[in-house]
């Protein structure tokens, strides 16, 4: 029996998720789950590069946990944990800080980006890829899901396996990206990239009234009703998002015929409230069940704090740190 590859990714928990991450991330976690072995982790050591409230961060844990398990996300398949539960992911970081030049970082373009806005930059920011090449490479991880703004990343994460490897013998895999070109960018209600930032999202969890919000905030041309209309619209792009292949080409023929503003927006609210109701549900399945939600966690990290024991053990042996 072939053993299944590995695959290994986290998510920030910094609020309530939207339709952009759903597409562009977790779903692929979900689909991925039967056909990988999976380990996703809530990023909370990560999250304190932006966030300096416990109450905060701790309720965002918990609620990332639970809208991991609201989409599908099953922990009799998949490790589902929380970063910090695996201590050694601090410690490998600290050794591969010591092996990674400054220069070196500074070409991230995470760290460029926030350093071009003059923001007043931690040094958690600016470590940040190797915190992350530490979380990929205790695991084991073959494959790596990602967005296309995060490759770089895990082209980090290679060099610096590449690199230990060079110096203190054979240690770590060489992981993968993985990228979902389809959904790699998802537009907002705006034209712009979807995010909480630009206020342009639709919510995962939206209620109806939410849905119907953002719908009607989408910007239309001044086309009449009955004239044909674009299917690279903001509309139709959103729209297609929520229906299969079936239902996109007959949404098109509806585009090209002539349908009015008004009936695309109240399809697409219909659409959107079809997808959402049953994750709604599950969601607020999982909220009653906070108690359940902390064991598979504990689980999880009890788990993956065994992987990377074993790793981090061969790691202070080859380094000389093991007397």
């Amino acid at each position: 029996m072939r053993m299944k590859k590995i695959l290994i990714s986290g998510v920030k928990p910094t609020g309530r998720p939207h339709i952009g991450n759903y597409f562009g991330a977790m779903k692929q976690f979900v689909d991925m789950q039967d056909d990988y072995e999976s380990s996703i982790f809530v990023a909370d050591l990560h999250a304190l590069t932006g966030i300096d409230s416990a109450q905060e961060l701790k309720s965002n844990i918990l609620e990332e946990a639970i809208d991991y398990l609201a989409i599908g996300l099953d922990p009799k398949k998949v490790t589902l944990f929380k970063q910090s539960d695996v201590p050694q992911v601090a410690e490998l970081a600290w050794i591969f800080d010591c092996m990674t030049t400054m220069p070196y970082l500074m070409r991230a373009h995470a760290f460029k980006d926030a350093e071009a806005k003059n923001k007043d930059i931690n040094v958690g920011v600016f470590n940040y890829p190797i915190l992350m090449a530490a979380d990929i490479l205790l695991s084991d991880a073959d494959v790596v899901p990602v967005g296309s703004d995060q490759k770089q990343h895990i082209e980090i994460t290679r060099d610096i396996a590449e690199k230990f490897n060079r110096l203190f013998g054979k240690t770590f895999k060489l992981p993968k990206e993985i990228i979902l070109e389809e959904f790699a960018t998802v537009i907002g209600t705006d034209g712009q990239k979807m995010s909480k930032s630009y206020g342009n999202t639709i919510p995962l969890f939206a209620t109806t009234e939410e849905i119907q919000k953002a719908v009607m905030k989408i910007p239309t041309d001044s086309k009449g009703a009955s004239d044909p209309k674009d299917t690279d619209s903001i509309l139709f792009k959103i729209h297609k998002l929520f229906l299969d292949q079936k239902e996109q080409v007959e949404l098109k023929k509806e585009y090209e015929r002539g349908i009015s503003y008004k009936e695309a927006k109240e399809k697409l609210i219909e659409s959107a409230e079809k997808f959402i109701a049953p994750l709604r549900e599950r969601r607020a399945y999982w909220a009653n069940k906070k108690e359940e939600v902390l064991k598979i966690l504990k689980d999880g990290g009890e788990k993956a704090n065994e992987r990377a024991e074993k790793i981090m053990t061969m790691v202070r042996k080859n380094v000389g740190l093991t007397l």
